[in-house]
Order: structure tokens, then C-alpha cells, then sequence
């Protein structure tokens, strides 16, 4: 097949896994699609290619648009998509970025085995849900004053360091060290605060989890070696991001964008892509503003992590430093940064906008850990709480390919409404129960809407991604328990 036809969109095949739509019209630049012929037939069922069409309009877009393997339709910009926009004479989105500013994923590494957790599993997911606030609205591990969110805000995990709630090596395998120094606190607006300052240390809702897994898979021996990661050994993924303030914080700046720059906006052909002109001053204010939503982000998964190390103490009867629960890696989504990229030859600074997809550096680069730097970075990329997930690193041909980028999980097959019409929360998890996973939630229907039935194969995503030369796989893990908002 070497053209698929989508509507009123015609995708050429420039290489295996890889598609594109021409540049035509207003457009600036091409998109292109990494997906096997399977993803891409599961990719169309939705505005996703319409989407990111419309973002090749955004002005200062560099080479093209893509969407990832995983990739599904979202607000304005699909979820997996990326795109690198010149930082001088650009622009930057926040529906480019997404509502809940660095949802991310972390990989706390122990050295259990899965024995030492058989027979454990319920004692431990009920205590788990017990000590990791979960669910909408307020709570969390600590309910932040004024003082403590700033600090948040502004400093990230070099906080939670000082306050106790983290050590050195939390930050030197975490992204940027679990701090962005572009942070201002002041950009972030007072609602935005308001909404966040109970929320620190807490998975929220939605397809937010914590889950116990034991490594499966070894795939590169080597590098799971540079990771410290072996075959049986039970690792902890927390997944979550900024909560109720990332999601006021975008809100706010697209309602001011549209009313500030309503002449780019106007352009677009689509106003949820609202931009702000790179070196305007809501551009600034909103990177600003960003940045301290990520370290926000940041804080909120460590203190969660901090809750998990005491629990896994308590339940094994053995100090957190005795079991050795070291951080892998935390990797960011939904996310903007300054970054150089070469293009056409030129290092050029860019506004790497990544919307459901994780950097993915490969060995060398200087933004990677000097831990990990001479094998590439460690990229996570979670499974359906029924299916596997996987330990990559960055791929050679990243920076080449995705502006040094890859998927960051398995992507949805269907909405949350259609999921709670076909799924039964009580089924699923009697379900996964018969296959020795446990799983808790708020509430049955926060199970449905994420039965694995509703995401797509997150084995397919990853051979996109390695077949390509943008992620490599390290392990598959597989989950034991798995608690959820």
C-alpha cells in the first residue's frame, strides 16, 4: 500500500511505518504519521488527522507535524502529537501542550522479586489506596500554605529535597533533574493556585494510576544493566501530572490568548490551537507560567513516591533504602521546552511542543543524566492496567526522525462515555483478578473507562517506535497491582 485514503485526507507512504500529507494550501509544512498499517486504520476513526493537519498552520512549525503510534484525538492538537516551532520567530500553544501540564510517568525500581510479593498483592494495593489520595477534587499527601506551593512552584523536586521528601538521586535521574529554572510562580494564575495548593501528592482521576509490575522481559541485556533492571524484579510506575492547576492554568491562557493575539488566532483553522507570538509577552508569561506547572507536576509525583516508599516499608518490614527503591527515571508529557535541533543543517532553538509523547534522547546527548548518557535515556512507556508496559531508550534516529521524541503509552481506542456503555467496572476487575492483577478504584466506573479493552496495543506502538530507530526496547514489565483514581 503505498497512499490511504481518510476522508478528504490522502496519506502517502514515505517508508515503512512511516506516512505523510503533502504540504498543500496554507499549510507550512507536511504532517507526518508513525503507525503501522493496523494503527493508522484505528488512528482515522477520529478528528486525529484532521488535527494535525490544522497544526501545520501554526506559524514558525519546522519540518513537519507528527503524530505518534499511539496517537488519538484531543483538544485542538492530537494527543501524541509533536512539533518543533522556531523559539524566535514562532509562536507557542497551549493546546499544543495539553490541560494537565506534565502528566508524566516514573519508574521506581526495588530489589523484590515477584515471590517476595505473591500473597502480598491485596495487603498491598489496600494500602497503597489508603496512603496515595486519589480521585477528583482536593487532597493530597500534603496540603501545601502559601509559602510551601511557591517553593513548589518555583523550585520542584530541589524542594521536596530540602523538605525531606526526596534524595540526591531523585534528581539526578529525574528529567531536567526535576526542576525547570524558566519557572515563574507569578505567571501562574491565583485561580490555578487556589485549585492546586491541596492537591500536592495525588493521582487525581482519569487514566492516572499507581501499579506494582515485575520485569517480564529483558530485551538489551546491556542497557537493562546500565538501568539496574533483571528479570522478575517488581518496579512501581506512578503515573499522574499538575492536577486542577495545570488545567486552570491552560484554561486561563488560552482565553487571554484568544483576546490578546486574536489576529494569529483568527488565522488558524482552529481556534483551540490559540498561539501566542514567540517573544510576546504572553508568550513569555505562559512559558513562564508552564514551567512552574511542571515543577509543580514534578513535586506532586515525588511526594507520591515519598507515601509509596513508606508503604512498601511498612508491608515488607524493611526500610524503603533496604529494599532498594531508587528512582529509574521520570519522563515528562504534555509539555513544551526550549531545545536545539538541527534543521536543514542549522542548530536552531526550538519550542518542542510534546502533547502525549516522551523525549526520547539518545546516548551522548547533554540533557541526558550522566548515568545514563553513554547508553541513551530511559523512556517509559505504559500499557493498559491489563497489558504490559515497556522500558525503552532514546533511539539513535530520534533526533533525525521526532525532534528527539516517541510515544508515551498505548493510546485510547475509544472515548470514556463509549467505555463505561461496553464495560462493566465489577467484570474488569473480577477479570484481571483471574489473572492475578489486583486493581482498586474509587469507583466502578473509573475501572470501565479504562479496561484494556480501550486502548490500543501497546506492543504494535512500541515495534513502531523501534522499527523506526526512535525508542529501543529494554524490558516489558507486566502488572501485579494497580491502584486508580
Amino acid at each position: 500500500m503505498t497512499t490511504f485514503e481518510a476522508g478528504d485526507i490522502t496519506l502517502r507512504r514515505v517508508r515503512e511505518g512511516v506516512w505523510e500529507i503533502p504540504q498543500e494550501g496554507n499549510m507550512r509544512v507536511p504532517a507526518r504519521v508513525f503507525a503501522s498499517e493496523r494503527l493508522l486504520e484505528e488512528i482515522v476513526e477520529d478528528r486525529t488527522l484532521e488535527q494535525l493537519r490544522n497544526a501545520t498552520h501554526l506559524p514558525g512549525i519546522q519540518k513537519y507535524a507528527i503524530c505518534m503510534p499511539d496517537g488519538h484525538q484531543g483538544y485542538g492538537f492530537p494527543v501524541g502529537g509533536v512539533a518543533g516551532i522556531d523559539a524566535e520567530d514562532g509562536c507557542i500553544s497551549p493546546g499544543a501542550i495539553g490541560y494537565d501540564v506534565n502528566c508524566g510517568v516514573r519508574m521506581v525500581k526495588t530489589d523484590l522479586e515477584y515471590d517476595d510479593v505473591r500473597g502480598r498483592e491485596e495487603a498491598l494495593v489496600d494500602a497503597l489506596f489508603e496512603a496515595v489520595p486519589s480521585g477528583l477534587g482536593g487532597g493530597g499527601v500534603l496540603e501545601g500554605d502559601h509559602g510551601i506551593l511557591e517553593s513548589a512552584l518555583e523550585r520542584g523536586v530541589e524542594w521536596c529535597l530540602e523538605a525531606g521528601y526526596a534524595v540526591e538521586s531523585d534528581l539526578e535521574h529525574c528529567e531536567d533533574n526535576g526542576v525547570r529554572r524558566d519557572a515563574d510562580p507569578d505567571a501562574v494564575p491565583q485561580r490555578a493556585k487556589d485549585r492546586g495548593q491541596n492537591q500536592m501528592g495525588s493521582l487525581g482521576s482519569g487514566n492516572h494510576f499507581l501499579e506494582v509490575q515485575r520485569v517480564a522481559e529483558v530485551f538489551d541485556p546491556e542497557t537493562a544493566e546500565a538501568y539496574r533492571l533483571e528479570a522478575d524484579q517488581v518496579v512501581v510506575l506512578i503515573h499522574c501530572g499538575s492536577r486542577g492547576l495545570g488545567h486552570q492554568l491552560c484554561t486561563e491562557y488560552l482565553r487571554r490568548i484568544e483576546t490578546a493575539h486574536s489576529g494569529l488566532v483568527d488565522a488558524l483553522p482552529d481556534k483551540e490551537l490559540a498561539a501566542a507570538p514567540a517573544g510576546s509577552q504572553l508568550a513569555e508569561e505562559y512559558y513562564g507560567a508552564m514551567c512552574a506547572a511542571i515543577n509543580f507536576a514534578w513535586v506532586n509525583r515525588q511526594l507520591i513516591t515519598h507515601r509509596t516508599r513508606t508503604v512498601f516499608a511498612d508491608v515488607f518490614g524493611e526500610s524503603w533504602e533496604e529494599l532498594g527503591m531508587e528512582l529509574l527515571y521520570d519522563v515528562a508529557h504534555n509539555i513544551a521546552k526550549k531545545e536545539v535541533h538541527d534543521v536543514d543543517g542549522e542548530d536552531r532553538e526550538l519550542y518542542v511542543h510534546r502533547k502525549g509523547a516522551t523525549r526520547a534522547f539518545p546516548a551522548g546527548r547533554s540533557e541526558v543524566p550522566d548515568a545514563y548518557r553513554d547508553v541513551g535515556q530511559p523512556v517509559i512507556i505504559p500499557g493498559s492496567m491489563g497489558a504490559g508496559s515497556y522500558v525503552l531508550r532514546g533511539g539513535a534516529n530520534s533526533l533525525n526522525v521526532s525532534f528527539g521524541s516517541t510515544a508515551h503509552g498505548a493510546g485510547r481506542l475509544m472515548s470514556r462515555t463509549q467505555a463505561k456503555d461496553e464495560f462493566w467496572g465489577g467484570d474488569v476487575q473480577s477479570e484481571l483478578e483471574g489473572r492475578e492483577v489486583y486493581v482498586k478504584a474509587q469507583s466502578g466506573a473509573t475501572i470501565a473507562e479504562e479496561a484494556p479493552g480501550v486502548y490500543k496495543d501497546v506492543d504494535e506502538v512500541v515495534r513502531v517506535s523501534e522499527a523506526l530507530g526512535i525508542g529501543d526496547p529494554v524490558v516489558r514489565v507486566e502488572p501485579i497491582c494497580n491502584i486508580k483514581g
